[in-house]
């Protein structure tokens, strides 16, 4: 599959948006959430205010087409919160895009520029969900289980 990545624009925050929507995990055979949930403070936190020094993102494009999105933010105490210093990954791809390699382009790239200035980068993720895969094959290691979800992280060399 041809795809590009690029840095985000405050322009693809709407995308950014549906993007953090599709990262919450439904298990197979229940139903999505309602899309309200990204009003809630706990999920919204990742993109309120997008646009701050620390937030970095990039997007996957095919045929001029946003199909997935990778970014960082530092938070004060997210779902995979570490410390301060460390920002937090959200990462999803449109869900006909799936399976491609476009997550791992995403996930790839992104850890190529957090390494320039961050010594780690840390994540939430329910243990069933698929992607779990994919962070460990790039070096996420599982700090801690949170109910359902892992907190990994990826110590940046």
């Amino acid at each position: 599959m041809n795809f590009t990545i690029r840095a985000a624009a405050v322009t693809d925050e709407p995308f950014l948006w549906e993007m953090l929507y599709q990262a919450l995990h439904v298990p197979p055979g229940q139903p999505p959430f309602p899309r309200a949930i990204l009003q809630q403070p706990e999920i919204s936190q990742y993109l309120v205010e997008w646009g701050r020094p620390a937030d970095f993102a990039l997007l996957a494009e095919t045929a001029g087409r946003a199909v997935g999105a990778a970014w960082l933010r530092l938070l004060p105490q997210g779902y995979g919160y570490v410390d301060a210093a460390t920002p937090e990954l959200t990462l999803a791809v449109v869900p006909e895009q799936r399976g491609r390699g476009l997550g791992a382009a995403l996930l790839r790239a992104l850890l190529a520029h957090a390494q320039m200035r961050y010594r780690a980068v840390s994540l939430s993720v329910s243990a069933d969900n698929p992607a779990t895969r994919l962070y460990q094959r790039v070096g996420f290691e599982t700090l801690r289980r949170t109910g359902a979800s892992l907190v990994m992280c990826k110590f940046l060399g």
